[in-house]
């Protein structure tokens, strides 16, 4: 009976409701950051979609992990806002699981994803005369299943463990979104076991997609220190740079979360961490990625009725 009972009702995400005065300055603030980030990170996906030049291996992944962004930001945020904005605070049963599964999930696979990338501009600098006949379309869609597929997979397995945890009538979670650190902290018995488990799937999921990057990095770095022209290295270093950027911004906050789950005394620290990950990062990403590219804002120029090789000559 008492099991029946935990899987009903609601819980409370206390999230910031000890700072009514920094509730509304989040509000506004996140308010404007999903805003950023939805329209960011589909202007990417549609661009990718309608631009030949861009139907390429390194869009493509691209494409992918905007999707993935689009997913981490709207699976928890909308439900925040509506939290931060009135007194309720409350998220059903089944919102909690809902939300448990879309970030792991998410989160598996962008991990894995991130490794991908990297091989992606490994063969690009190291292997430039193959990198279409390496990266074929067929190759590119099984890496991106593999990545979504084991992310899923993860999911699978680690929601229902953690939805499982006797809680002993507790239903006030410490957080803004139903995290799987957070809930771990509210059961009444012993989730040693369930933190271990979650420790052993973060060697495959987290740890050994960073190792991989790690090592495309290495050799991408010894390619481009073999580059003569000044303008190649420079080429190169922008081609990637952008990349290891968004890798250091995730994985920094995911490992730090992750691989300490049950850890109390972080607690308010880890919702400004997961913010940063599942907003202040998905917002950055378009323009991290943008910024640089010359293909990305040419496709977005012509989209605009211009042409940027029209405008550029102009101006010369």
């Amino acid at each position: 009976m008492e099991r029946n009972n935990e899987s009903s009702g609601n819980f409370i995400l206390l999230g910031f409701s000890d700072r009514p005065k920094l509730e509304m300055v989040l509000f506004f603030t996140n308010m404007m950051f999903y805003f950023l980030a939805v329209m960011g990170n589909s202007s990417i996906i549609f661009l990718s979609l309608v631009d030949p030049r861009l139907h390429r291996p390194m869009y493509f992944f691209l494409c992918n992990l905007s999707l993935l962004d689009l997913c981490y930001t709207s699976s928890s945020i909308p439900q925040m806002l509506v939290n931060l904005w009135g007194p309720q605070k409350t998220i059903t049963y089944m919102g909690c699981v809902i939300q448990l599964f879309a970030f792991l999930s998410v989160g598996g696979t962008e991990c894995i994803h991130l490794s991908v990338m990297a091989y992606d501009r490994f063969v690009a600098i190291c292997k430039p005369l193959h990198y279409m006949t390496i990266m074929h379309p067929q190759l590119c869609l099984r890496l991106a299943a593999c990545a979504w597929l084991t992310g899923i997979a993860n999911s699978i397995l680690m929601s229902p463990v953690t939805m499982s945890l006797e809680r002993c009538g507790h239903r006030r979670i410490n957080h803004f979104v139903c995290e799987m650190p957070a809930i771990i902290r509210i059961s009444c018995v012993d989730t040693s076991r369930v933190e271990g488990l979650v420790f052993f799937l973060a060697i495959p999921i987290v740890l050994v997609p960073l190792t991989m990057i790690l090592v495309s990095y290495g050799y991408i770095a010894a390619a481009v220190l073999r580059i003569q022209s000044a303008a190649g290295r420079r080429k190169a270093f922008n081609t990637c740079s952008s990349h290891m950027i968004v890798v250091s911004l995730f994985y920094s906050t995911i490992i730090y979360m992750y691989m300490q789950p049950g850890n109390v005394a972080s607690q308010d620290q880890g919702k400004f961490l997961t913010l940063f990950y599942c907003l202040v990062t998905p917002t950055l990403n378009p323009f991290i990625y943008t910024l640089r590219n010359k293909d990305v804002k040419g496709a977005m120029w012509k989209v605009l009725g211009k042409d940027r090789s029209l405008l550029d000559a102009k101006g010369h």
